[in-house]
């Protein structure tokens, strides 16, 4: 089987290469990646539970979309590709921040990303590709931080990570 891609990085975010995804997931190596926070007007998060065929964390709740920019391409572009793709959802998509995280996977595979994190906001119902999603929900964000609290093992490493720096990243600007 032949996979995508990914963009291989320094942790300036300086490109190194390029290499298959799965090879990428198999060394270890750091490589460019986006996460999309997708806000309806009420102010409630759009999450998903990942399909059950993903090859890795599977069955998680995590962010409107996720996923690499391809080489070539302008990361922003490929995000509203990807959350085209994945959610059936248009929106204009802001950057927030970027962050590098490492976590090793139970079938051996290393995520090793920096990960440019986008939000955008948009009353439109998703129409999901269940390749990549199972379910989606919209949730406030008070109820988001008490599950992630009482059942962080239902949310995917990142997610988590994001949440982390997106909570400190609204008390400062509200601080």
């Amino acid at each position: 089987m032949s996979y995508p891609k990914v963009i291989l990085v320094d942790s300036n975010d300086e490109y190194k290469g390029e290499m298959e995804k799965m090879e990428a997931h198999q060394k270890g190596l750091l490589h460019r990646a986006f996460s999309i926070l997708i806000f309806n007007t009420k102010g409630e998060m759009l999450i998903h539970r990942r399909s059950e065929s993903k090859y890795h964390s599977p069955k998680l709740w995590t962010n409107a979309c996720c996923s690499h920019p391809q080489p070539n391409e302008n990361i922003i572009q490929s995000a509203k590709k990807r959350l085209m793709q994945e959610m059936g959802i248009q929106a204009d998509l802001k950057f927030l921040f970027k962050f590098e995280y490492r976590t090793d996977f139970e079938n051996g595979l290393i995520e090793h990303e920096l990960d440019h994190v986008f939000v955008g906001i948009t009353d439109n119902l998703p129409e999901i590709n269940p390749s990549e999603v199972s379910e989606y929900k919209y949730i406030s964000m008070n109820q988001l931080v008490e599950s992630l609290n009482t059942s962080p093992e239902n949310f995917t490493f990142w997610f988590k990570k994001i949440m982390d720096i997106y909570q400190v990243e609204v008390l400062v600007q509200n601080g």
